[in-house]
């Protein structure tokens, strides 16, 4: 059976999938908001450890796998060779393996050439997991992110013309308050350009992040919200499905572009003026927060 480096992540569609953590942490590791892999050295595990694992999952157990996860935070760094090795594997193992999904950052995208890609695709690498976090210069710069916008769309059309569907993430409240609406509209340009299958907003929220935390004028509730109803309005992709469902968020949004572009504007006008009942409310931060060794 697989065997874990903890803590282990996943995004929320991949909640039925069977996760093989083919790579240890992240390859870049280093940008300043991000405390997932914070406890871990990175590593890429030997092909011969994965394949055995693979084999190792129980005979009755096999035909009720129709979706893998490949982890840690960057596995489409694994080498080339050894992904194909792997994803053949899966292929021989699950008779009704549909699709393998994977976290890809930029940097990992630029090891692997459009034709590389084309033939992962193939072999039922069908969905990558991007971390945009924001579409601001400024605010990449500012949390390391080692890439710029342009940059990153790049990379992710690269990734959509080998027929890769991209969920891509940015988070609200990263530019702190003097950037807050920057981020948004910006964000929402880098979004319009790449037209990702799905798009998600996460809330700045705290796990082994607090220097950089600091280094934040932090937004409140209504300018979070106010942040997103930024986004929002000046989104206009050409089919992306948006979702705001991160345990992080306090406010649920779900939608499809263009079709619901003004009843999600709507939908953070009403929040606002419900929560204005509240006393205090809106003036206050969200304290959500995770801890792991």
């Amino acid at each position: 059976m697989p065997r874990y480096v903890e803590p282990l992540f996943r995004p929320p569609s991949e909640a039925r999938s069977l996760i093989f953590q083919i790579t240890v942490g992240c390859s870049q590791n280093g940008c300043t908001f991000c405390g997932m892999y914070k406890g871990k050295r990175f590593r890429v595990r030997p092909v011969e450890e994965i394949v055995a694992e693979i084999a190792a999952i129980p005979p009755h157990y096999r035909p009720h796998v129709d979706r893998v996860f490949l982890a840690d935070g960057d596995a489409l760094v694994y080498p080339f060779a050894g992904l194909v090795t792997i994803l053949d594997a899966l292929a021989a193992t699950f008779p009704r393996l549909t699709r393998v999904g994977s976290y890809a950052s930029p940097n990992s995208l630029t090891t692997k050439t459009p034709a590389e890609l084309e033939l992962l695709r193939e072999k039922r690498l069908r969905i990558l997991y991007f971390g945009l976090e924001s579409g601001d210069a400024e605010t990449l710069a500012r949390i390391n992110k080692g890439f710029t916008p342009g940059e990153m769309a790049d990379q992710a059309l690269k990734a959509r013309a080998a027929g890769m569907k991209l969920s891509v993430t940015a988070i609200l409240g990263l530019a702190g308050k003097g950037g807050s609406l920057a981020h948004a509209r910006a964000t929402a340009a880098w979004v319009n350009r790449v037209n990702p299958e799905y798009f998600s907003l996460l809330t700045l929220f705290h796990r082994h992040n607090e220097e950089f935390v600091r280094t934040l004028e932090q937004c409140t509730r209504r300018e979070l919200m106010l942040e997103a109803r930024e986004l929002l309005a000046c989104l206009h992709p050409s089919r992306t499905i948006l979702r705001s469902n991160h345990v992080s968020n306090f406010l649920d949004l779900a939608g499809s572009y263009p079709r619901d572009r003004e009843r999600l504007v709507a939908e953070v006008d009403a929040a606002l003026a419900l929560a204005a009942r509240r006393p205090g409310f809106l003036d206050g931060y969200p304290a959500y927060a995770e801890e792991y060794e």
